[in-house]
């Protein structure tokens, strides 16, 4: 088993794993909200949305504020910038692995059908 600490991309890919997550993210995308206003939105309860903002709030993707007893959440500062270059050098290398297996197949291909 490979053992490993836990590195930034961990928290945001395991804190972006979550439907519940995402949906929060895009919610606040639109507009600042409270946790309250979250848990009714999602048909949840008060202390589940609380752990999910919790999530999200550990990977930098959302920053909460308390104002009296209301605890307000937003956006983060966390661009995803550094997650969105990672994903996009592994679509490359997969599409040039496809590419390759395309490639392939068309030579198998071509060259099944000339002995026919």
């Amino acid at each position: 088993m490979v053992q490993y600490s836990a590195t930034r991309f961990d928290t945001t890919f395991a804190a972006l794993a979550d439907p519940t997550r995402r949906g929060v993210l895009e919610r606040l995308g639109r507009a600042d909200a409270s946790i309250t206003a979250l848990a009714d939105a999602f048909h949840m309860t008060l202390t589940g949305m609380k752990k999910h903002v919790g999530v999200l709030e550990q990977a930098g993707l959302v920053t909460t504020e308390k104002v009296g007893r209301v605890r307000t959440c937003r956006l983060g500062d966390l661009r995803l910038e550094d997650e969105a270059a990672w994903l996009e050098a592994h679509r490359q290398r997969w599409a040039a692995r496809l590419d390759a297996l395309d490639a392939v197949l068309a030579d198998l291909k071509q060259s099944t059908g000339s002995r026919e």
